[in-house]
Formats: structure tokens, sequence, C-alpha cells
């Protein structure tokens, strides 16, 4: 039961390290959903939310530093509704 309970938890991590391989940030496109992103390139670095004032969400900025695979691009990812609106990629020197 030990075993089953310790390979269930390693797949588990081993699939979330898959999940967020920043050499993924470059296939992020527009229409894409929120919860996509998250399984492709995982959580952003920074966020920031523009609420325009209201109480209602408007956009969320999410964006992802430099990491390994991606070494030398900032991703700047733009959410609207859930979905992804804008994509930036900006080589970072």
């Amino acid at each position: 039961m030990k075993s089953l309970l310790l390979a269930l938890s390693l797949g588990l991590c081993c699939a979330h390290v898959l999940a967020a391989d920043a050499s993924e940030r470059k296939f992020i496109r527009e229409g894409m959903s929120e919860a996509e992103v998250l399984q492709h390139i995982g959580k952003p670095d920074s966020e920031s939310v523009d609420s325009g004032g209201g109480a209602k969400l408007v956009e969320k900025r999410w964006i992802y530093l430099p990491a390994p695979r991606d070494s030398q691009t900032l991703t700047t990812v733009t959410l609207r509704a859930g979905k992804v609106v804008a994509v930036s990629r900006q080589i970072a020197r």
C-alpha cells in the first residue's frame, strides 16, 4: 500500500513538473483558457489585476520571468473572462 501511495505521489509530482515546462511558453496562444495556460506553463511569477475601477474583474496580467528552458525571454499573458487575449514575449537582457 505504501509503495502505491509513493508511486502515485511521484507521478503527480512529475506530472506537475512536466506541465510547468518553461519551454512550452512559446506555444501559449490567444483563445486558450486560464486552466490550459496553468496546465502548460504553471503559475506565473507575478500577477496584476485591473478591475477598471469597478468591482468586476476586467483583466489579469501574468508575468513569467526568464527560467531554464526559456532563459532569455520574459513572457506576459493577458487574460479577460478566463481566456488569453494577448501574449507578449520579449528578450530580457
